[in-house]
């Protein structure tokens, strides 16, 4: 995300599941929203002004979001990926967990299995050997997976674990 020199960044990492229903997740993926401001320290969001969160106060900041609704976790998103049976469509599930995560299920299971099979390689796995324990059908397919979610192929995986 752009944003201009000198400024003060505040990063708050939620669980998977946890969003803001008020902002569409989807939209947010690998970018951002910048919130109006109603001042020069505060920003606006859902019917009320917040002050700009500091290290010292974002629990309290995250507390009321949550109290006033701004803040949700769908639990549908754990069972998924629990792969818990749940009372309801596999489409509506699927719907669910698009809403409160901006990915598929699949699409996420993907990444995870990407990070696996690059902290094998990290770790002085063999593609071979990674190829098999992370559940790819050959060599091709881990390549293309690990371009796609990582942005490098095996080898250079490989070589950033090497000292």
């Amino acid at each position: 995300m752009l944003y201009r020199e000198g400024a003060e960044i505040l990063s708050i990492t939620f669980p998977l599941g946890t969003f803001l229903p008020q902002m569409p997740v989807g939209h947010l993926a690998d970018t951002g929203e910048f919130l109006p401001r109603t001042s020069a320290t505060s920003f606006w969001l859902g019917d009320f002004s917040w002050q700009f969160p500091s290290y010292e106060n974002v629990e309290m900041f995250v507390n009321k979001l949550v109290r006033k609704g701004l803040l949700v976790h769908d639990p549908v998103v754990d069972a998924a990926l629990q792969d818990q049976a749940q009372a309801m469509s596999k489409r509506s599930l699927q719907r669910r967990f698009r809403h409160a995560t901006g990915l598929s299920l699949r699409t996420l299971q993907a990444i995870e299995r990407s990070q696996h099979a690059a902290r094998l390689l990290r770790q002085g796995t063999s593609v071979l050997d990674t190829v098999e324990e992370a559940g790819y059908f050959d060599q091709p397919h881990l390549t293309r997976a690990l371009k796609r979610f990582i942005g490098q192929t095996p080898t250079q995986i490989a070589r950033m674990g090497k000292p």
